[in-house]
């Protein structure tokens, strides 16, 4: 090596660096943050949140509740939804549910009864005070209409549900590279400035008995379907599943990965019926958890 600097090269020195960031460490201040009732997952600007789960343990409802909530606490927040499998009538139906303490199936069907009407109207309001904030995704589903759309209605929170139906740009056959291509892109959307929620399938994983099973005790970072760029280009990463076979409404918010501090894990009450979830515990570790009864459930926004 010569010491002088190979042609093309791009870098910055740390003392390039150091000044403005000492500045910053004195009088600069923390990210923005967008509130939403629960204590994880943090939405910020420039932050990809990895959220992957089982089937139905409700990974849609609990991000899109979070959402809603962010929504409803910073009145000039704007979020892009763009959902594969739910129409948008079915997501605000969902909202609706959990807003208004009406049972979703209710309101799918609309079977309302005189004694329905003062809380269909009290969650109609809630949610007409923030819908011009939110918008859906339409096909096609990929990442460029996604880049348009999220110009198009200013938004600062991007939701993907999910990951392996959202296609990148070019012809990718390969499901592992097309992940990867995927998270590149979001990596962009991020360094722009967006939050960015993206929520994966997972694959079974092996208990210590050696069954195939998707109970939140064998799941783990490598479960995220297609895994690779998925997990290390996300700045948190979560599995939501059940505790255990013995209770389906009882679900960890397992904390897999944290880019930026510790880990935290939440246990959280499953309400499938208004699509809403209670907050068991602020925070737990690794150990089995202890049954229902031993705890003391604590209501948060997420809840009706």
């Amino acid at each position: 090596m010569t010491g002088k600097p190979a042609s093309g090269a791009r870098y910055v020195t740390g003392d390039a660096v150091f000044a403005g960031w000492r500045d910053d460490v004195h009088t600069g201040t923390g990210p923005v943050v967008y509130p939403h009732g629960l204590p994880t997952p943090e939405l910020s600007p420039g932050h990809v949140v990895l959220v992957g789960g089982a089937p139905g343990a409700g990974k849609t409802a609990l991000v899109m509740a979070c959402v809603v909530e962010a929504l409803r606490h910073t009145g000039t927040l704007r979020a892009l939804v763009a959902n594969v499998e739910m129409s948008p009538a079915a997501l605000l139906d969902r909202q609706l549910a959990r807003l208004s303490g009406i049972e979703a199936e209710v309101i799918r069907h609309r079977r309302f009864a005189a004694e329905h009407t003062d809380r269909v109207d009290a969650g109609l309001a809630t949610v007409e005070s923030f819908v011009e904030r939110l918008a859906f995704l339409q096909p096609p589903f990929d990442l460029a209409n996604v880049a348009h759309a999220a110009d198009a209605h200013h938004a600062d929170v991007l939701v993907l549900d999910y990951l392996q139906r959202i296609m990148p740009p070019g012809d990718i056959a390969d499901p592992r590279l097309r992940a990867n291509a995927v998270m590149d892109t979001l990596r962009q959307f991020a360094a722009a400035g967006v939050c960015v929620v993206a929520l994966s399938a997972v694959g079974r994983s092996r208990d210590n008995a050696g069954r195939s099973t998707y109970a939140g005790s064998a799941l783990s970072l490598a479960s995220y379907r297609d895994s690779g760029e998925l997990e290390y280009g996300a700045d948190d990463a979560y599995i939501l599943a059940p505790v255990d076979d013995t209770d389906a409404d009882l679900v960890r918010f397992s904390h897999v990965k944290c880019r930026h501090g510790a880990q935290r894990t939440v246990d959280l009450r499953f309400d499938r019926a208004h699509q809403a979830f209670t907050l068991l515990d602020d925070a737990v570790d690794a150990r089995p958890a202890p049954t229902p009864a031993a705890r003391s459930p604590r209501t948060s926004p997420c809840g009706a």
